[in-house]
């Protein structure tokens, strides 16, 4: 029951960013990290597993649980609790839409309901993913 609440919430969060503007992940230093709301097909969506940025192989992945941005001690990492620096939601118009991020302190308005999500699946990013994506 949890995991149905928790998807709910985040996939209703997620739709609202989806319907008015395509939201992109962008670390700190502005490295581009790919389309969060582009379908799974786009090239450069989060979901699209064999893209660049949606492989748990490549480096500019938030999937990639060794990689800069997907690891969980990383502080580039939306995997990281302790980190106020997950990655940012930003539009093409270049509007802010607060962090990616599990850290439930910084005040990211998803972040619960993604930390649920991520504590519910042991830290199993191939899982979150699945979850997030396959929506």
């Amino acid at each position: 029951m949890l995991r149905s609440s928790v998807l709910f919430a985040l996939l209703s969060i997620f739709a609202t960013m989806a319907a008015s503007q395509q939201i992109n992940l962008f670390s700190d230093d502005n490295e581009y990290l790919g389309c969060y709301t582009c379908s799974q097909y786009e090239p450069d969506a989060i979901c699209n597993e064999y893209g660049n940025y949606g492989s748990s192989y490549s480096g500019n992945s938030i999937w990639n649980e060794y990689g800069s941005y997907g690891s969980e001690y990383s502080s580039y990492s939306p995997w990281n609790s302790y980190s106020s620096s997950g990655p940012k939601m930003v539009d093409n118009a270049g509007n802010f839409y607060g962090r990616f991020s599990i850290n439930t302190y910084a005040g990211f308005s998803q972040s619960s309901e993604l930390n649920q999500l991520y504590n519910r699946t042991n830290g199993d990013l191939e899982i979150v993913r699945r979850i997030l994506c396959d929506n």
